[in-house]
């Protein structure tokens, strides 16, 4: 039996199929038998010849064995499940070295639902751990679906008739164009999910009840209340009707289709619920009941998991538990499945919340500002819908302009930096970041924290486009602008206000938001008039070095001309392509005056915003000009790097982890320039000097002058350099260096001394990488130096790098101008830095072992660079099925 025959329990996955349904993948178990033998018997005849190529009705004992029996190595086999029934299996046999032969067969109800597609993203994910690199298949000409579902993997593949069959051949290695389709598959499916929560024909709200205040009263009641188009129905086993529904006992009995399961029962009776939702066919579910895993006990967190793993199991996507609820504003759903005493009106935004309870307040600012909203949703708990589903069915949704989120914890940062990019660059998105001090998980949340600083946190928002604010009152200031004003083409902007004190203040606030003041400011004095206004307005938006305007308006003796001022701001955001901010009588929000409202008399684009203070007028300005800077520039590609050889590196990785039977190990200096070599990273040779034999024998091979240093983890980068001699370039200096080391350092044994060939000078930096194994790889760099590393003055990154984002990286640090000739200075090499980052990133990305990597310091030249010094560990990795295999987290 294949050492890999244990049970491989990683490769077990929920996942959503293209319609928006979820299933239950997993590898295949001698337990199977029986749902094997009944999967088969509803298999129609055809799809078993186009298996089989040959008539087959049924499966003997000895077939059924043989399907269900395998080693998990050699012989996989993974089942997609629905419920308790089998829908569809996969399965590879190798065939030969790297090579394996690859079959399907789905359930003829279930086919054109996408699960070939990831039954085979999970099989060649399960064959690449094996070591496998290749699948065959031979298919029927007349199994076109099947041939489609090779031909559509993203794969390049290879095929040709033979004997009365087409043999499918094609590498399974991901590709930039494979994982490409694959995102694009994954975008429909969750968007498509979402999708079925927000639109459903039929609600039925479990737990309805006939008493005020309750949960489930109060749920049917808002549903009712806000006039929604589809059926409802109550679900009570003691009533026969809830705030004048019908109720029944169970959903089972309901009458017709229900799309949407709202629940509000005890958490122990969730459950049966969720498995009485299975049975009626429903397609989604809102739990706002509490007990589950925000109690912090082990019960409420295996309560929590079970809730999960049955609605999924049966094809449902879950919100919360513990949560709001959900909402869209659509007129042909009008849907309110939620407990919020206030909605803000019918609107272009849409909010993701994770807090139910801190839910209820951000909707309330909301509705007091009067920012419309598409759709809402509460995740609570955030036990199965999150962040990122919303995000893939709002980057498609023409409903939606402008994307808020309040995220407490980041599941799969890796995929939302991916998904967030994608809608940036498009749409808006404003995120809230709770705890992003500390980094913490709120109870409930089924996350572990992230481990990575905050600084590069903040910086993947910033790479995915991402606005990124401090407080649910910045994110609406920011929304304001963005819902109602077109982005600017820059940052200058110009000030016009009716008091000299407000405009200088005004002044201020835009040069300490890091804008630029265009021109002068312009006031209009105490006594100005309408027509003034109307006349600087119309100037500043006609002038090129403005891009956007900040109006200061202060209370007028006449109230008349408060409304007449209001009018001409109007006037000129409807009809300039500028936007407009305003610090209109210190109101916040839109002014009823200042509102452009559509056919449902909701504020729309053209509405002028206003803010309290001058000081966040140009706070929220600032944001969104970043954000159209951010849009307006090329993000680049990630570039070709020649020299590489990650398979090599992978097999050195491999064998520096094996004989050594820890979890993690720190690499030797051989061991870690042999792995740089593969990614075509040059390492200044160094020499292990145990004693001053060793270090004169060095002396004499290097035939050059030398450094002696100490490479013990806690001497490395002394603040007073101790740990370095330099320029030694004969026998006495070596004794001199040796002695003087030795006794000021510690022993040469523990201080680990090298010798060294002298690098040309330059300036130096340090590059780093990290993999955080809930955040993922993180490619860091910073001019190397005690006053770096006190000051955190690093720039960071998500590989892989684009060519754009490496050049960032360089010029970001405060300590850049080192590089370009600051005070006569060298002019570095800055593109040599960027091909090394390029390479580390490449090699973090690549490297599931590498669990950091610092290659400190690296010397630029104005020709080139030499990377003096390094230092790497590896770990046993953990599985990253997620990255090449669609999976819900």
């Amino acid at each position: 039996m294949s050492s890999h025959s244990a049970y491989p329990a990683h490769w077990e996955a929920d996942v959503v199929l293209a319609d928006g349904g979820t299933a239950h993948v997993r590898p295949i178990r001698p337990e199977d038998a029986d749902r094997l033998v009944e999967f088969y018997a509803r298999v129609s005849d055809e799809s078993k010849y186009y298996r089989f190529f040959a008539p087959y009705p049924r499966l003997s004992e000895r077939d059924v064995s043989h399907f269900t029996h395998v080693d998990h190595d050699r012989r996989v086999a993974l089942i997609m499940q629905v419920g308790e029934e089998m829908i569809a299996v996969g399965r590879y046999d190798q065939v030969a070295a790297g090579q394996a032969e690859v079959s399907f067969l789905v359930e003829d109800g279930h086919q054109g639902r996408g699960v070939g597609t990831v039954l085979l993203e999970h099989l060649a994910q399960a064959a690449r751990e094996r070591g496998l690199h290749r699948f065959v298949a031979d298919v029927l000409p007349a199994n076109r679906k099947m041939i489609g579902v090779f031909a559509e993997a993203g794969y390049t593949v290879h095929d040709h008739f033979e004997d009365g069959v087409v043999r499918v051949e094609f590498e399974i290695v991901p590709t930039d164009h494979s994982l490409h389709v694959m995102a694009a598959r994954e975008h429909r499916a969750e968007a498509r999910s979402i999708q079925r929560l927000l639109t459903p024909s039929a609600v039925a709200v479990v737990g309805a009840s006939r008493s005020v205040g309750k949960a489930g009263q109060t749920l049917i009641r808002n549903i009712l209340q806000n006039g929604f188009t589809g059926a409802v129905y109550a679900v009570n086993p003691e009533a026969t009707s809830v705030a004048g529904v019908a109720a029944y006992p169970r959903v089972q009995d309901v009458p017709g289709e229900v799309d949407l399961a709202v629940v509000a029962v005890p958490a122990d009776a969730v459950e049966d619920v969720v498995l009485d939702c299975a049975a009626k066919g429903v397609k989604g579910l809102v739990v706002v009941s509490a007990g589950f895993a925000e109690l912090g006990d082990d019960e409420g967190r295996a309560r929590q998991a079970s809730l999960v793993r049955v609605a999924r199991m049966n094809g449902m996507r879950v919100v919360g538990p513990n949560c709001l609820g959900i909402v869209n504003t659509a007129p042909e759903y009008a849907l309110n499945a939620s407990l919020a005493p206030e909605l803000p009106p019918p609107g272009r935004v849409g909010l993701f919340a994770q807090s139910g309870a801190l839910g209820t307040a951000i909707l309330s600012d909301g509705a007091a500002r009067g920012l419309g909203l598409s759709t809402f949703v509460s995740a609570g708990n955030r036990a199965d819908v999150s962040g990122n589903d919303l995000l893939q069915f709002w980057r498609d949704d023409p409903a939606t302009e402008v994307v808020l989120l309040y995220l407490e914890s980041l599941g799969n940062p890796r995929k939302f930096s991916r998904i967030s990019r994608r809608v940036a660059e498009t749409k808006p998105v404003v995120v809230v970041k709770g705890g992003r001090s500390t980094q913490g998980v709120p109870l409930g949340h089924t996350v572990r924290p992230i481990e990575v600083p905050q600084a590069a946190l903040d910086a993947m928002f910033r790479q995915s486009g991402v606005i990124l604010v401090n407080t649910i009152s910045e994110m609406f200031d920011v929304a304001q602008v963005l819902a109602y004003q077109p982005l600017p083409n820059g940052a200058r902007v110009g000030v016009v206000g009716n008091s000299s004190a407000l405009c200088m203040l005004a002044y201020d606030a835009v040069v300490g938001a890091g804008l630029e003041v265009g021109c002068d400011p312009v006031d209009l004095g105490a006594a100005a008039t309408a027509a003034g206004y109307a006349e600087a307005l119309a100037d500043l938006m006609s002038r090129p070095e403005v891009d956007a305007l900040l109006v200061v308006f202060t209370p007028a003796v006449d109230a008349s001309t408060s409304e007449e001022v209001a009018r001409v701001l109007a006037e000129a955001s409807a009809g300039g392509a500028k936007p407009i901010v305003t610090t209109f009588l210190g109101s916040r929000g839109v002014p009823e005056a200042m509102r452009m409202l559509d056919e449902r008399g909701v504020p729309g684009r053209g509405s002028v915003p206003s803010y309290p203070s001058v000081e966040d007028a140009a706070w929220a300005l600032a944001r969104v000009a970043s954000y159209g800077a951010w849009r307006r520039r090329r993000h680049g590609q990630v570039p070709d790097v020649a020299g590489i050889d990650a398979d090599a590196a992978r097999h050195a990785a491999e064998a520096a982890l094996a004989p050594s039977g820890e979890d993690a190990v720190e690499l030797n200096p051989e061991q870690i320039a042999e792995l740089l070599r593969h990614y075509g990273i040059t390492m200044l040779p160094m020499v292990p000097a145990p004693d001053l034999q060793s270090a004169l024998a060095a002396l004499a091979r290097f035939g050059t002058e030398v450094v002696l240093k100490a490479t013990a983890t806690h001497l490395r980068h002394r603040p007073d350099l101790a740990d370095v001699w330099r320029n030694i370039d004969t026998p006495e200096e070596m004794r001199d260096a040796w002695e003087t080391m030795s006794s000021t350092l510690a022993d040469p044994a523990e201080a680990q001394f090298v010798v060294q060939p002298m690098a040309s000078g330059g300036v130096p930096v340090v590059i780093r990488a990290r993999d955080d194994r809930m955040f993922g790889p993180m490619v860091s760099f910073g001019v190397s130096g005690v006053t770096t590393e006190l000051l955190g003055d690093r720039a960071f990154r998500i590989p892989p790098l684009t060519d754009v984002d490496a050049a960032e990286m360089v010029r970001e640090v405060k300590a850049a101008p080192v590089l370009f000739g600051y005070r006569g200075g060298i002019m570095a090499d800055v593109g040599a830095i960027e091909d090394l980052l390029h390479r580390v990133s490449r090699m973090s990305d690549d490297l599931v072992e590498l669990e950091s990597l610092e290659l400190n310091p690296v010397l630029v030249g104005e020709n080139g660079l030499s990377v003096v010094n390094a230092a790497a560990r590896l770990s046993r990795p953990a599985p990253r099925p997620e990255w090449y295999a669609r999976r819900l987290g």
